[in-house]
C-alpha cells in the first residue's frame, strides 16, 4: 500500500463509550474525516456531549493544531451503519463480548468495500478468535489503543493469523501519522504485548504484598522512582545496555527460580471483586478514596499525560 495522506483516509469508529469516544478524537487531532457511530441506543447523545469535552480539553492543551471547528467538520456522529460506506478503516470498540462483536461486524462488512480494513481495539480476545467473523480476515487485525487515545504515544498493532502483512504495516505506517510510537505483534498471542508484559508485574507485586514484605504503596514507590524515572526515555531493554549487561545476568540466575508463578486472581483482587470495587470511579479499590481525592488523581492524570506526551517528544528514539 501507498502513500498515506491523512486528509483524504476516513476512517469509522464504532462504538462510542469512553475509550471509542476518546479515539475519535485523536482521529480529528491528526487530520482525518471520522464516521463516529454509536451503535446502542441513547449512546449517540452521550458521545456528543463527551467528545464535545474531549474537543474541549485537547484544545487547551495545544493538541488541535487549527482548533476546535475544523474537527467538528471533519465529524460525522451517526447511528446508522450505512454511513461507513466510504470508509477506508473501521475501528471497533464495542464491549469484550465476541458475540456482540460479531453482530457488529457483520453490519460493518454488509456496510463497507471489500478493501476496507476492519480493526479492534480488543486487549483480551485473541485477533485470530475475530478474524474469522469477517468476509476478508486477511484485513482484518488489532488496534489497541491507551486511554486517553488523543495523550498517550502507546499504539499496539496485533496481526491474527490470516493478517496481511502488508496491511500491518500500513497501520503501523499510519499510527506514526497519528503521533504514536506503535509497536507489532507479528503473531497472535492471549494479552498482546502490554498486557503480558504488565500482568506479570501484577502478579509479583500481588504476591509480594500478601506475603507481609512489602504493602502497595511502597510498590507503587519502587516503580514510580525507579523505573518510572527513566522508563519513558529508554525503554527496559536499552536500559541494560546503558547500565551495563553483568549485573543483570546475575540477577537473572539469582531471582528468576524465586518469582512467582501463581496461575490465581491475588486475593486482594478478589476481594474487590466481592466488594464491586471500581477504585476512584465509586471510592472502592485497592486504595481509600474520598470523593475530593478521587477528583484530584482524575485532574492530575490528566496534566500527567499532556506532560508526559510532551516529554516523549522532547527525547525521541535515538537509532
Amino acid at each position: 500500500m501507498g502513500n498515506i495522506d491523512v486528509k483524504s483516509t476516513t476512517v469509522g469508529v464504532v462504538g462510542l463509550g469512553l475509550m471509542g469516544s476518546s479515539i475519535v478524537l485523536s482521529l480529528l487531532a491528526s487530520g482525518h474525516r471520522v464516521v463516529a457511530l454509536a451503535p446502542i441506543s441513547g449512546e449517540k447523545e452521550r458521545a456528543a456531549g463527551h467528545i464535545a469535552a474531549l474537543l474541549r480539553h485537547a484544545d487547551s492543551a495545544g493538541i488541535l493544531q487549527y482548533g476546535i471547528a475544523p474537527c467538528v467538520d471533519r465529524m460525522k456522529l451517526v447511528e446508522d451503519y450505512s454511513e461507513l460506506a466510504l470508509c477506508q478503516v473501521v475501528l471497533e470498540c464495542v464491549i469484550e463480548d465476541k458475540e456482540i462483536k460479531k453482530i457488529v461486524y457483520e453490519r460493518i462488512a454488509d456496510s463497507v468495500a471489500t478493501d476496507t480494513i476492519i480493526a479492534s481495539n480488543t486487549s483480551a480476545i485473541p485477533i485470530s478468535e475475530l478474524q474469522v467473523l469477517v468476509p476478508h480476515p486477511q484485513r482484518f487485525l488489532g488496534v489497541h489503543w491507551a486511554e486517553p487515545a488523543y495523550m498517550t504515544r502507546f499504539l499496539e498493532v496485533t496481526c491474527g493469523k490470516q493478517t496481511d502483512p502488508e496491511i500491518a504495516d500500513y497501520i503501523m505506517r499510519l499510527g506514526i501519522k497519528w503521533g504514536k510510537e506503535p509497536t507489532l505483534l507479528k503473531k497472535d498471542i492471549r494479552g498482546f504485548i502490554t498486557n503480558r508484559l504488565m500482568y506479570a508485574v501484577f502478579r509479583e507485586a500481588f504476591c509480594l504484598a500478601e506475603a507481609g514484605h512489602i504493602t502497595l504503596s511502597d510498590s507503587d514507590k519502587a516503580f514510580r522512582y525507579d523505573m518510572g524515572s527513566w522508563v519513558t526515555l529508554m525503554g527496559i531493554f536499552r536500559r541494560m545496555d546503558f547500565m551495563g549487561t553483568t549485573d543483570y545476568i546475575k540477577g537473572f540466575g539469582q531471582l528468576f527460580a524465586m518469582l512467582s508463578n501463581s496461575t490465581e486472581v491475588p486475593v486482594l483482587m478478589q476481594q474487590i471483586v466481592e466488594q464491586r470495587g471500581r477504585g476512584v470511579h465509586n471510592m472502592n479499590g485497592l486504595y481509600e478514596y474520598t470523593q475530593e481525592e478521587a477528583k484530584t488523581w482524575d485532574h492530575a492524570f490528566a496534566r500527567f499525560n499532556r506532560d508526559i506526551y510532551e516529554l516523549a517528544e522532547k527525547y525521541p528514539e535515538q537509532g
